[in-house]
Parts: C-alpha cells; structure tokens; sequence
C-alpha cells in the first residue's frame, strides 16, 4: 500500500483585541480627537483663527503621547507613566526588601516580598482524601492550587499522538470557562541544573547489600558521573479561584473554598493526563515552600536536596533581601530578568514552535516559561467575540485598508463561528524568567533568551520598572498581575 504524506497539523488565529478608533488611537483618543475638533469648530466660529489654533495645538499635545508607539505596540503615555511610578516608588524605598531578624518582616521570619508579602499556605484536602495546599492572597481575594506534572516531552512521539495531545489540551482550556470562580490558570516549565541528589537517594534506598560488587560499583559509577551537565524540567499548573463567585458578591469563606477546591480538583487532575501531562498531583505546603525558595535562593537548592524531609515553612521561603532595578532583580544568591510577551505568534504555527525557548540552556542555568490562562464564561465570550468582529470591520473602510486590518477582520469572523460551536474564548499571556548566579552572567542569559525568542515566532519585552511584579508573576502561585493594578481595566483598554 502506497503511503501517503500527511500534512503537518498548524495552530493560529489568535489575535490582539483592539478598541475600535481613528488611524493607531483607541477609542479614548478617538473621542479626544472628535471633541477637539469640534472645539476646535466653535472656537473660530466665535472667538477668530487665533483661540482656534490654540485649542487645535492644545489637542495634539493631548494625543501625541496616545499615537507615538514603539515596536511591541507601547504608548509614549505608558511608558512616561511607567517611568513616573517607577521614580515615585524608588524615592519611597519600595525596591528595597529585608527580612529576617534584622529586617521589617513580623517575628524575624523571612515572607515573600511584593505581591506575594500578604500570602499564605492552607491545607486541604480533596473528594478522595488527598492532600493539598491552597496559596491565600487576601487581598484580591485569590485562592490558589499547584498541580505538579510529570510530562514526558514529544521527544520520539508520533505526530498523531502530538494532535492529540494538543486537542484534548484545547478541550481542558474550553472546559476552565465552566469552572465556577475560576480566574486564571498557568503553566510553568521550569529548568534548572540537576545536581544529582534525587538519583542518589533513590539508587541508595533500593541498593540490595547483597548486590554483586560489579553492579554496585556501576551503580556508583552512574550517580557520580550522570548528573553532570544534565537538567532537571519540571512542569506545574496552578489554578486559581476567586472568593466571590461573581463581582459584588460576598466572598466565600476559607472552609468554603477549600470544600468546593477539593471537589473539583480530582476531575481537573485527571483530564491533564490525557493532554501529554502525566499524571498531576498537587503540591503540599512543604513542596511549594521549597520551590519558592530555591527561586528567590538557587543556592538554596543544594541544601533543600541534601536535608530531603526537613520542613520548612511558608514564613520563611521568602528571600533575605531582595532589590529591584529598572531591568533586573536581585534576590539573594541569584540575579533575575524578566520578559513579557508583546505579540504573539504572527500567522500559523506548529506544535513545537515553544520548544527551544522551554528547553535547557547552558547560558541560563534557571529558567521559567509561564503561559497565563483567563478564560471567560460562555456568556461573556458570545458578547465579546460580536464586539471584536465589529471593531475589526470599524477599521476597514476604503481603499487604504492595511493587509493586516483585513486579516484582522477574516480572524474575528473565524473566532466567531468557532465560539459559536462551542469553542473557549481565552485570553493568555507569557512571561519568561532567567536567573543567573553573579551579574556578570547577566548579558549572556539575555542574548540567550533574544537569540531563543525569534524561533518561536514570539515578541518579548524585558518588563521594565516591573521586574519584582513579574518575578512574582512567573512563579506558580496564581498571581493575576491586571487584578493588581490602579488603573481601572477598561480605560486600559479603551486606551
């Protein structure tokens, strides 16, 4: 039988909602542009050229910061704000951080800094008596499980079981919108060096004594020498809950959120093995305190392999101290930079377009990749799939339509069958986290990351004056950063 060639699956038709509005401006700044000009009218209707000049150069003063963008889509407005806040918090000593017993952390302990200050780690357990943490953030009213994933990778997989993995994992996204009160969800692939100690307390706690002395000697061989240069990738989801189960609601208490968690964490568990994950479980209180802390200390991680069993607690995974700077975060014993994706990937892509950029590198010895998930409900992704086709049509108008304004409009008339026959509508993010050990290994770990970004067709931005938020971000604790800012969500968007 003749075989035949099949083409090779692709993935796209994500897309960036755009408010409608004038040329670059949103919506804001087209209503700024229209009142301008109508102000402009009726000044030199009553007043002469003058006053009308005037009140013209006044507008454009007002909405050249909204048109002057950079190439990740940045406005002068956003970053001069930016520039503002980060000055304002510097002069405060908001990028300062000590803890312990010389610092202003409660009782000498050593808590997260930033948004994480408040947190807090609570047992649980589910519908089949399984143990769980929940991460608290009380002050967004955020409750947080850490699924840990034992994934395979698509190393030596056929094609056809990649498709499938990547469908059913398109099905578990879908299915998070029907999730009462969940907010977000994330997955974290992180790698960092393996230093050897799991495989030398598992080879020593199965050795038979009474082994060969050939097979012992080449079992010690194997734990001396395999380790070298090897990685150790780790996979983690966390899914994060809001305490009201809709805006303006009382929020559920503590026993509340725990019951309804742990009901429904089995099923969630369960649906992530058939999407390539291996099996989940998830992280006790122990296993998170010890990956927050091996993230802010990566010296730490020697210490936490060699005293395996010792606990440590939730008060005291946090860092020493901590400072940040306009482009870095030192924390510690190691040095941070932080990317946040700025476009996502331009056209069709296929499913190991993110490969590279999640594999080990030799120039970055710690490395997270965390992709953000805020599904919306049924109800309110029909509303807004209609309001997105109509503001791609707004933009295209006359012979001048620009090829990508097109594309936009056949993009949202695609999302829109699709959501009507049942898809998910997701908004999703990336950020990526490189940790290095001296800052002199800064400037390679960076053009490592540049030199990764381009082949996975992705855009990224070091997040600049934000780089403690980020951080804490890219870590699986189910910190939802738009939930965190002053600036109301829907002048951000009208913006």
């Amino acid at each position: 039988m003749a075989a035949r060639d099949q083409a090779e699956r692709t993935y796209g038709n994500w897309r960036k909602p755009r408010t409608p509005g004038i040329g670059k401006l949103g919506l804001l700044g087209t209503l700024i542009l229209m009142g301008g000009m109508a102000a402009t009218v009726i000044s030199m209707m009553f007043f002469g050229i003058i006053p009308a000049l005037v009140v013209a150069v006044a507008v454009v003063v007002v909405l050249t910061p909204l048109v002057v963008q950079d190439r990740h889509g940045r406005t002068a407005l956003q970053a001069a704000t930016a520039r503002i806040a980060w000055w304002r918090g510097r002069s405060g000593g908001q990028h300062l951080y000590r803890s312990g017993p010389l610092g202003i952390a409660a009782r000498g302990s050593y808590r997260l800094p930033g948004l994480l200050a408040a947190s807090k780690v609570v047992d649980a357990q589910d519908s089949y008596g399984q143990p769980f943490a929940m991460v608290v953030l009380p002050q967004v009213g955020h409750y947080t499980v850490v699924l840990e994933c034992g994934a395979d990778g698509a190393a030596l997989v056929d094609a056809d079981q990649v498709d499938t993995w990547v469908a059913h994992w398109g099905q578990w996204l879908a299915a998070l919108s029907f999730e009462p009160g969940l907010v977000a969800a994330s997955v974290t692939i992180e790698t960092a060096p393996d230093l050897g100690h799991r495989l030398h307390r598992e080879v020593s706690s199965t050795l038979d004594p009474n082994a060969p002395p050939l097979a012992r000697q080449v079992l010690q061989e194997i734990v001396q020498h395999y380790p070298a240069g090897s990685a150790q990738v780790s996979t983690r989801v966390a899914l994060t809950y809001a305490g009201a189960p809709r805006p303006g609601a009382k929020r559920r208490s503590l026993q509340e959120m725990a019951r309804e968690i742990g009901a429904r964490l089995p099923g969630l568990s369960r649906n992530l093995a058939m999407t390539g994950a291996g099996t989940a479980r998830a992280m006790n209180a122990q296993q998170l305190a010890e990956a927050v802390r091996v993230a802010y200390d990566p010296a730490a991680q020697a210490l936490l392999d060699e005293a395996h069993g010792e606990v440590l607690d939730w008060s005291d995974a946090g860092p020493a101290s901590s400072q940040e700077y306009w482009d870095r975060y030192v924390h510690d014993s190691g040095v941070s930079i932080t990317w946040a994706m700025s476009e996502a990937p331009r056209g069709e892509v296929l499913s190991n377009v993110l490969t590279g950029l999640v594999a080990p590198h030799s120039d970055v010895p710690r490395k997270r990749v965390t992709l953000l998930y805020r599904p919306y409900d049924p109800g309110t992704a029909a509303t807004l799939v209609e309001r997105d086709r109509k503001d791609a049509r707004f933009r295209v108008s006359g012979d001048s339509t620009a090829a990508r304004d097109a594309i936009a409009v056949a993009a949202a008339d695609q999302t829109a069958r699709e959501e009507a026959k049942g898809a998910g509508l997701i908004r999703f993010a990336m950020l990526v986290t490189a940790t290095v050990f001296s800052p002199d290994e800064l400037p390679a770990a960076a053009a490592a990351i540049d030199t990764l970004a381009p082949p996975a067709r992705v855009q990224l931005r070091r997040a600049y004056g934000a780089q403690a938020a980020a951080f804490a971000a890219c870590l699986p604790l189910g910190v939802v950063l738009p939930d965190h800012l002053q600036v109301p969500a829907l002048i951000r968007e009208a913006l």
